[in-house]
């Protein structure tokens, strides 16, 4: 479909920030619309300036879809469970007296950095208002709390001397969580 020298540019911009699904149907759009402007009786530069105004600059649209990317809705909903996880755990660890467990010190340091780190990477994917990339963080930070769940479950289940009553929260959560993750993974990332 021919089009101007405008909107291909217009088009490559949103290429390096959108996805290309995205892309191609926004450069569909486009150039109809700019069509249109010239069977309006415009000129092909008028024509382009005008379908561009009417989509918005490169970062309008970025923002736009940003605001609805998938990996931010994720990440938005793996940080706001976040709180009640750790007051589960943070009770069961506690009653259960977690630091007589038989777990070396540096793996438990392994764990809260890795915890750490993942927290981190799933605030900068529910955060970013620009960069519709970095919104696929939330898939790598879904997997990491993947596997943190995972492991808290596990080592609840097969290191702590008894079973106490806070668990009957903390693993439920985890597991919840859990499987919300593996269902919204491959939107995240693929967004």
């Amino acid at each position: 479909m021919a089009s101007h020298q405008l909107i291909d540019d217009y088009v490559n911009r949103l290429a390096r920030r959108l996805p290309a699904d995205a892309v191609d149907e926004l450069a569909d759009g486009i150039t109809d619309t700019w069509h249109q402007h010239v069977a309006a009786g415009r000129s092909p530069t008028q024509a382009a300036h005008a379908a561009i105004a009417e989509f918005g600059t490169p970062q309008q649209i970025t923002d736009a879809f940003v605001a609805q990317a998938p990996g931010r809705r994720a990440a938005r909903l793996l940080l706001a469970t976040g709180p009640v996880a750790a007051a589960c755990w943070g009770a069961s660890l506690i009653v259960s007296r977690a630091w007589t467990w038989p777990i070396p010190h540096p793996a438990a340091v392994v764990f809260g950095s890795a915890l750490l780190l993942v927290v981190a990477v799933l605030v900068l994917a529910a955060t970013g208002r620009h960069s519709y990339r970095r919104t696929r963080l939330a898939g790598v930070g879904g997997l990491g709390l993947l596997v943190l769940d995972a492991a808290m479950v596990a080592a609840a289940l097969l290191l702590a001397p008894t079973l106490v009553w806070p668990m009957a929260a903390a693993v439920p959560v985890s597991l919840a969580r859990m499987m919300w993750t593996i269902r919204s993974l491959p939107s995240a990332l693929a967004s």
